[in-house]
């Protein structure tokens, strides 16, 4: 089961450098960090690990199965991002 990010992200990229798999991306050095709206995170590289959760300030980030209804669409932009 994966971790997923909102639009609620604030872009501190403090998730991403916690991340256990380097699956939150872009990176604060990543040519796209400037221009994407927010962090994403991969589903297939995703272990649950909940490091980012732990961190995010935002509460942007959920668990696929307790997004909220008015989020479900966020599981699958961040998915898309990485396909």
């Amino acid at each position: 089961m994966a971790y997923v990010i909102t639009d609620a992200c604030v872009k501190d990229f403090l998730c991403a450098s916690e991340c256990a798999t380097t699956a939150i991306h872009p990176m604060i050095d990543e040519t796209s960090a400037d221009t994407a709206s927010q962090l994403y995170i991969n589903p297939d590289e995703c272990i649950d690990c909940g490091n980012c959760i732990s961190l995010c300030q935002s509460n942007a980030i959920f668990q696929i199965d307790d997004l909220p209804d008015d989020k479900a669409e966020f599981a699958e932009k961040n998915a898309a991002y990485f396909h």
